[in-house]
């Protein structure tokens, strides 16, 4: 039997007076680990820690460069798709997507550039993904993509200059 003196870090006694450390509560074999979650929370309603993707846009000439970063999944695809169809919404709109710093991408995220992509040429537009991820790249062509977008693993030279106050352009800081 353990000793009430010592550690502070160690819970309640479980049922037969021994002390069962922190973050683990005692089953009718012993001591077993406690979920980090509460058990009245499904995964479906658990909070979630990581955050949206973030979404920087900028205009440059006629095309409007979209820097996303973090994961696009279930979970973010609906803001990128509802960003990007208001993007995507006047006559022949011209989209550059950064995604460079995207960590992840599901199917959901696949269909949102999809659907983007959709939208452009109904429109009469250009749509180009920036990426030199090999992951991407994969992905793309698994899913038989890869010829559907022009990808670059570079923003074109004429989309380097960065809108400032007063519409001057300056170069983009890397």
């Amino acid at each position: 039997m353990l000793s009430d003196s010592g550690a502070g870090n160690e819970g309640p006694p479980g049922h037969d007076g021994r002390k069962v450390p922190e973050g683990r509560s005692m089953g009718p074999n012993g001591p077993s680990v406690r979920p980090l979650v509460p058990a009245f929370l499904t995964p479906m309603n658990a909070p979630q820690i990581r955050s949206a993707p973030c979404l920087r846009e900028r205009v440059v000439g006629s095309a409007t460069v979209v820097e996303l970063r973090g994961e696009i999944d279930i979970q973010t695809a609906p803001l990128v798709s509802a960003r990007l169809d208001a993007l995507t919404a006047g006559p022949s709109p011209e989209l550059v997507l950064d995604l460079r710093s995207v960590t992840f991408i599901d199917c959901s995220g696949l269909a949102a550039l999809c659907r983007a992509r959709t939208r452009v040429l109904s429109r009469c537009g250009r749509l180009r993904l920036v990426s030199s991820s090999p992951r991407l790249m994969r992905i793309l062509r698994l899913t038989n993509l890869a010829h559907a977008f022009d990808v670059r693993s570079r923003l074109p030279d004429d989309l380097l200059r960065t809108p400032v106050a007063g519409g001057v352009l300056s170069a983009a800081a890397s």
